[in-house]
């Protein structure tokens, strides 16, 4: 089983198409919307859980790629700079899903950015603007 979250970029042409209809309905995959923004017209970007059996999963991303849908894994996207991060906690405590906590042996804000979903909530409560969200 896979399971991975990406961050999908979708070109004007595919904006009116059923794509994440057929990943479940021909490929047999699971998916879970994280976030979605359509600019009509123009372009669509969705993140994105998608899980399935390794070779429906290589199938599904295939046919995303295909169609001209660009695919980023989430954590390429969501990112930490380190050299301003002041190891305040303020994001930590806005993060739903504990992507970002204080290691207790170091007192640093550790970011895992495996369970991050690219709410943004950090962003907005960090002082230095040390996380950065690039999509």
């Amino acid at each position: 089983m896979v399971k991975k979250r990406l961050v999908l970029t979708f070109p004007r042409k595919l904006l009116d198409k059923p794509i994440v209809y057929k990943l479940v309905k021909d490929y047999g995959l699971i998916f879970n919307i994280l976030q979605a923004r359509i600019t009509p017209k123009e372009e669509g970007l969705m993140v994105l859980e998608l899980g399935g059996k390794k070779e429906e999963y290589a199938s599904g991303v295939k046919y995303l790629q295909d169609n001209g849908v660009k695919i980023q894994p989430l954590d390429k996207d969501v990112t930490r700079d380190e050299k301003i991060c002041t190891h305040c906690g303020a994001c930590v405590s806005v993060c739903p899903t504990s992507a970002l906590v204080v290691n207790k042996k170091t007192m640093m804000v550790d970011f895992d950015p495996s369970k991050c979903i690219a709410c943004e909530l950090c962003v907005k409560a960090c002082p230095p603007r040390a996380m950065i969200v690039k999509f």
